[in-house]
């Protein structure tokens, strides 16, 4: 099954949301006190209200260009990482105390620990880089274990270049193990990141605002900043799934 079709299985369905708001609906009708459950009509209202102001989309840019920023240092460097544990078994065994300890240690105490010796401004970066990084390191290094070793019994024969063998050999195979750890990590990144912010309080930022939100019982607010929070961190997820997509389709049709 390749990427495309499975894709398009787990497309959203419009009848499934719309059932989901129904319910949402009839409960905070049901509750009728906003303070604690809030209608789907009331965020909207709120959500239209808050796009045309320019703090809205400062915040917005603040949180963005952060935690995806984190998210493409740590795929940068755990592909580097997996590539070195591969090659070198010391490489290996020296970074497998620190990913296991990341991934044992929870967000809200790696936020406290890194706010420390980090700014809050730039506290994202570093909850989102080290929450993706043992994700990519991972899949990317068992991406490479698993990689034929006939072909590159070939590749030694014939006395291939590093680009041949990086071009027709290495990415294909690893590259949906890669795909596979970025769908986990892009989701990750976004909870991470924000959770971050909302701890740290960083000025101008997405955690600022659901603070606020929260701080003052302003629960259609906090309602409508979390829907921005999922539609940003879909959207990005499946823009960057998208050109992971096309470099494969790329790659099988210059083999």
């Amino acid at each position: 099954m390749n990427s495309t079709t499975h894709s398009r299985k787990n497309k959203i369905k419009i009848w499934a949301v719309a059932v989901w708001l129904l319910i949402w609906q009839l409960v905070s009708m049901w509750i009728g006190q906003e303070i604690l459950l809030v209608s789907p009509a009331a965020v909207f209202v709120r959500l239209l209200e808050l796009v045309p102001e320019g703090e809205f989309w400062r915040s917005i840019w603040f949180s963005l260009v952060r935690i995806t920023g984190g998210f493409f240092s740590a795929a940068v460097f755990g592909i580097i990482a997996a590539g070195l544990a591969v090659r070198f078994r010391r490489a290996e065994e020296f970074l497998r105390p620190f990913v296991l300890t990341i991934k044992a240690i929870p967000v809200a105490s790696f936020v406290i620990l890194v706010l420390i010796w980090v700014p809050s401004r730039n506290l994202s970066v570093v909850i989102s880089f080290l929450m993706v990084f043992p994700i990519i390191y991972t899949n990317v290094l068992e991406g490479e274990r698993q990689m034929d070793p006939k072909l590159m019994e070939m590749a030694q024969v014939f006395s291939l270049s590093r680009p041949v063998r990086l071009r027709y050999l290495y990415l294909p195979q690893i590259l949906p193990y890669f795909r596979t750890g970025c769908s986990v990590g892009l989701g990750l990144c976004w909870k991470a990141g924000v959770a971050a912010e909302v701890i740290g309080i960083p000025d101008q930022s997405i955690g600022e605002q659901l603070y606020n939100a929260k701080v003052y019982l302003d629960t259609p607010e906090l309602f409508a900043w979390t829907i921005v929070i999922i539609m940003l961190s879909f959207l990005f997820e499946r823009f960057f799934l998208w050109l992971i997509d096309r470099v494969a389709t790329i790659l099988e049709r210059m083999r």
